[in-house]
Order: structure tokens, then C-alpha cells, then sequence
């Protein structure tokens, strides 16, 4: 496969690869072979369910150093982790984890809005998952949150990626994250998934957290593309680029390829969204970069 773009350095922070116990249309080593090729300069593969640094460590080790593409692992705080879980973030940490990722399936809010849906990250499981919904009766954090925080504020390498939380506990998270020094926060599905507010997304920004526009949720050639395209434009005329990022999201069974789902969302920004290519090369290469810490900010 050949692969042409104009932005070079790509980094895709969002790529769902097998092996999993979800169906996957490519694993970790056909993407990591894949961005090679087409110039990225590093991803992060996710699952839901299962840490993937040690796949992402093989991954590398076999590319050789002479490869150029860098991949690494995330951990999401599932039921299948233990949940909001710091010893499993320790642990994770303790092989390099590139972001750690608050309840995606396990979260009440994931569990609300695919209610009586597919959803297609999911596998074939027999036990039930326990909603997570990390917010106490006052609407604080409850204390294990408090303490993961407490613990990724010393590591400021790690990205805080805020999950399929719903709006009000994402609201208290980036907020308190921020107060207690977390630079690396990473907003996942915000228009769509969370379905959070204009005046939310616009605070969320103004305090320093990264919101990020998924290839998958709204791009045309996606099979399951469920965003709504006016909200995407509505982000990018205003919210600032340089709190914006774009990734793929991709890696679905019967789905488009990753790497070239999301070098084709990098033209379709700019013709169905009027995406500036300086806009479009901040959003998936200096600020994904940065997150990555793998460059600085301009």
C-alpha cells in the first residue's frame, strides 16, 4: 500500500488494533508497519479491556532502530483493570504508558448511550460490566480519582485522557487536573460520544485540555460515522487549533484502514470543514506531537 500526504509527522493518538477481544481490522505491528510508510512520526494503540504497552514494546523492538515511527501503549481504568484503579496506573507507568485513559466501557454514561445498541468496540463477554460513575453524592471526585490524579501530577510525561465519562464528571476532572498541575489533558469524543456542551468545550480549552476530533465519528468514508458534521465545524471555527486534535479512531472490524482513514480526513477537513492545512498540521502533528512529548508548542 502507498500512502501520499502533504503532513508529514502525523502522530495518531487514538488507533484500536488487535490482538483484542474485539474483532480488529489490522493489528499493532500492520499499523506500526502502515504509519511507518506513510511518514508518521509516532501512534498510540488502544484497547479497552487490555494494556497495550507490551504490544507496542515488541512492536518497537522489532522495528529496528532505524525506524523513524514510534508506538506506544495506553491503559483505559475498565472493569477489566480493576477500574479506577492507582496500581494499575502505577504499574502502567512502570512500562512507559503513553496515556492513561478514565472508564470507556465500564462508564455508566458509555453504558446510557449505547443502550439497546452495538457497540462496535466491544467483545464477547459473560460478565457484566459495573457502571462506573466516579462523581460522590456532592459531586466531588471520590477519592480514588483524587489519588490517580495526585499520582499523574508528578508524571508529566503521562496524558490524562478524560474516557466516556459524562459531561459533569469530565467537567470536575479537567478542572481539578488542572489545578493540580496536569498539563497533558486529552478530551476523547466530545462532540459526539460525550456529547458535551458548546460552553463546556470552550471552558475545557480556555483551561489547557486538548479536545479531540475523531476521524471515525464523522469523516464519509467512516462505516459508522454518527457526529454531527455542523458541531465538527462549529469546533474548528472556534475553538482555537492549537487546543484542538485530530485522530482516527480507527481499527474496526470492516472499517477503513487507520492510516489511511485518517490521511483522508486530513483533506476532508479542509474541503468539507474549510480546515486551513496550517490548522489541520497543528491539529495532527505538533499538537498530538507535544502530547506525545515528542516536540514542543510553537
Amino acid at each position: 500500500m502507498s500512502y501520499e500526504t502533504e503532513f508529514k509527522g502525523i502522530c495518531d493518538l487514538h488507533i484500536h488494533a488487535g490482538p483484542s477481544i474485539s474483532k480488529r481490522a489490522v493489528d499493532a505491528w500492520e499499523v506500526f508497519k502502515n504509519a511507518e510508510e506513510a511518514g508518521y512520526r509516532a501512534v498510540i494503540i488502544k484497547d479497552h479491556y487490555f494494556p497495550t504497552m507490551m504490544e507496542a514494546e515488541v512492536v518497537q523492538k522489532h522495528a529496528g532502530e532505524d525506524s523513524e515511527t514510534r508506538i506506544f501503549g495506553e491503559i483505559c481504568l475498565n472493569n477489566a483493570q480493576g477500574g479506577i484503579n492507582l496500581k494499575a496506573v502505577d504499574a502502567a507507568c512502570g512500562m512507559n504508558v503513553k496515556i492513561v485513559c478514565m472508564p470507556t466501557v465500564s462508564a455508566k454514561h458509555h453504558q446510557r448511550m449505547y443502550e439497546g445498541k452495538t457497540f462496535v468496540g466491544g467483545g464477547k463477554e459473560s460478565v457484566q460490566e459495573k457502571p462506573i460513575y466516579y462523581l460522590d453524592e456532592n459531586g466531588d471526585l471520590l477519592p480514588e480519582v483524587e489519588a490517580v490524579l495526585d499520582y499523574l501530577a508528578k508524571k508529566p510525561e503521562v496524558v490524562l485522557a478524560t474516557g466516556h465519562g459524562s459531561p459533569e464528571e469530565i467537567d470536575v476532572l479537567v478542572k481539578t487536573a488542572v489545578k493540580k498541575g496536569i498539563r497533558r489533558i486529552l478530551v476523547n469524543h466530545p462532540f459526539c460520544l460525550i456529547d458535551a456542551s458548546k460552553e463546556q468545550m470552550k471552558e475545557w480549552a480556555s483551561l489547557g485540555a486538548f479536545l479531540e476530533i475523531n476521524a471515525c465519528d464523522v469523516d464519509e468514508v467512516s462505516s459508522f460515522g454518527d457526529g454531527d458534521p455542523e458541531l465538527v465545524q462549529w469546533m474548528i471555527d472556534n475553538i482555537p487549533s492549537d487546543r484542538l486534535i485530530v485522530s482516527s479512531d480507527y481499527g474496526q472490524n470492516g472499517n477503513i484502514e487507520p492510516v489511511e482513514g485518517l490521511l483522508h480526513f486530513t483533506q476532508y477537513l479542509q474541503t468539507r470543514f474549510g480546515a486551513t492545512p496550517e490548522q489541520v498540521r497543528r491539529m495532527c502533528v505538533t499538537n498530538p506531537g507535544w502530547l506525545m512529548s515528542l516536540n514542543e508548542l510553537d
